[in-house]
């Protein structure tokens, strides 16, 4: 798949969803260890960008090892959108993403994110702008409609094409559905198969595994698959999806210590990329997502004190305590 005219991503592209509070680049650096074609900032707010909010602006920081990476803004008025787009492309990443999908109310509430939905006109405004304005790639993320009653993804998909867009990400679910019930990946496939469209359509909503890639491919004909929520706390699972892409099984489980010591990796990615206190916060939600410590004995009060610990030294004690109970059965994974 190539998205502009430079930007290959290799057959079957698996890309990283931009999440906030998730995908900072020490989280981001170790999807692409792990095998994803292409990462995405948190999504940052225009106007955060434009007042030079530091929290904000230092989330624009791209680590080269992290290429190809593309920084991610949401906004609801042209002009902001337009200056914050600009800013973006100062900071040099590969492509520039337009959030029309966050469902969250602090955001679609204000009229921003899947809020633009409901203002299709103007969504397609901020869009031929921002493509007039800079000279990076420009894709957007959006989702189906509004609600069931305004499902408009197909007609919507052409007009932003039209725009000049040269990617559009689908998730398979409207606004009101937030992140409920299954994604609808028959519309995304629609768009896809529409003759008028000839930009790649990155396919988003409940992969959680290689088996379900294979079907968005498959099934749907997506150019890529976007993965989300199934990464956070196991990085990992780029290289397990990318494994049946290519070879239809699956990938045997390392030993439990390798990836103990991959979220050790990562916190101390964080705290080198942020500082102790910042960096530890940032990783508390992988620690507490991460599928390796499910369905151990005992492992709540050890789960309780991990998410607690404020220095590296007590949270790594923790993490100690929390592979002990994970290798009382062995170091390997059995059926």
């Amino acid at each position: 798949m190539k998205i502009g005219q430079s930007l290959e991503l290799g057959r079957e592209p698996l890309l990283l969803a931009p999440m906030e509070d998730v995908t900072d680049a020490a989280f981001r650096l170790m999807c692409r260890r792990f095998g994803a074609d292409l990462v995405y900032t948190e999504f940052l707010s225009a106007d955060a960008l434009i007042r030079q909010v530091a929290g904000t602006t230092r989330k624009l920081v791209i680590d080269p090892e992290e290429r190809p990476v593309a920084i991610q803004i949401y906004g609801r008025e042209v002009a902001p959108m337009v200056e914050a787009a600009r800013i973006a492309e100062a900071a040099g990443p590969d492509l520039l993403d337009l959030n029309f999908g966050c469902p969250v109310k602090r955001v679609a509430g204000k009229g921003a994110g899947s809020g633009m939905l409901r203002c299709p006109a103007l969504m397609l405004e901020i869009v031929r702008e921002i493509v007039k304005a800079v000279k990076i790639p420009v894709t957007v993320k959006t989702r189906l409609g509004w609600d069931h009653d305004s499902r408009i993804i197909v007609e919507l998909a052409e007009a932003l094409q039209d725009c000049g867009i040269q990617a559009l990400t689908i998730h398979g679910r409207t606004r009101a559905q937030m992140y409920t019930g299954q994604a609808d990946w028959t519309l995304i496939g629609a768009v896809k198969n529409n003759p008028r469209m000839h930009i790649p359509i990155i396919g988003n909503g409940d992969i959680t595994a290689g088996e379900e890639a294979r079907r968005a491919f498959d099934t749907y004909g997506v150019d890529a698959v976007m993965v989300g929520r199934a990464t956070i706390g196991q990085p990992w699972i780029f290289e397990q999806m990318r494994h049946y892409l290519t070879t239809g099984e699956q990938l045997p489980m390392r030993a439990k210590s390798y990836y103990v010591e991959v979220l050790r990796q990562l916190v101390d990615n964080n705290i080198a990329k942020l500082d102790e206190r910042r960096g530890i916060l940032h990783s508390r939600r992988h620690i507490a997502a991460s599928p390796i410590f499910k369905g151990i004995d005992h492992f709540r009060p050890v789960r309780i004190a991990m998410l607690q610990a404020t220095t590296r030294e007590t949270l790594f004690a923790e993490i100690a305590r929390a592979e002990e109970l994970l290798l009382a059965t062995g170091d390997y994974w059995t059926e």
